[in-house]
């Protein structure tokens, strides 16, 4: 395997590690998942190492924004900007008792 086919590979895990973490694995949301493996195979054919490299970078920055983005909203949540406390809160406390293999009563989960 070439040293563009392991870049491509590594890039093409990360974007689809990056959807699926970010986006959602639902079935209505694949569709995101479904376009960048498209694209990847529909480039796996490419010669030019100029143009495999701009793919990789696209790949790349792709994941990068979807990962930025993410974590930008979460800064805003941890500042308490233009959002209400008590549903960070509840996010953090399942966040925190999913790690641990619990799910939070049904007190909070409900409005």
């Amino acid at each position: 395997m070439s040293f563009e086919a392991l870049q491509a590979a590594k890039a093409y895990r990360n974007l689809l590690k990056s959807i699926k973490k970010h986006i959602g694995k639902e079935d209505y949301k694949r569709h995101f998942g479904d376009y960048v493996s498209q694209e990847f195979r529909k480039n796996c054919n490419l010669s030019d190492p100029t143009s495999i490299q701009q793919k990789i970078k696209l790949a790349r920055d792709y994941t990068l924004l979807l990962n930025s983005v993410h974590h930008h909203k979460d800064l805003l949540f941890s500042y308490n900007i233009a959002v209400d406390r008590s549903d960070q809160m509840k996010r953090v406390v399942g966040n925190s008792a999913a790690s641990v293999g619990l799910r939070l009563p049904e007190v909070y989960h409900h409005p």
